[in-house]
């Protein structure tokens, strides 16, 4: 059995999670706000690697996968970067 693309797929989720942690430092709405995104996108990209796992040798299924992957990580992007734009204040900028 190939484990070799879940094991990327997920080992990807590690930096992302070590950013959460490291921008929910300082305490503040935003702060954790931002961190929770980030935590978010390290989540999907850990139940997509195991998702691709139990896939095993179905494409199909494989292929739904990474595709309800990429779909998940560009909203939480997206998001991440909407929660950025908005700034500390709530306010949007100019």
């Amino acid at each position: 059995m190939n484990v070799y693309a879940p094991l990327i797929i997920a080992a990807t989720g590690i930096p992302a999670l070590c950013v959460a942690v490291w921008s929910g430092r300082p305490g503040t709405a935003h702060a954790r706000g931002v961190g929770l995104r980030w935590a978010l996108i390290a989540l999907s990209l850990f139940v997509g690697g195991i998702g691709v796992y139990l896939a095993g040798d179905n494409h199909n299924i494989a292929y739904g996968v990474v595709i309800a992957l990429v779909v998940a990580v560009n909203a939480l992007g997206v998001s991440l970067l909407m929660h950025l734009r908005r700034g500390n204040n709530g306010a949007p900028r100019r």
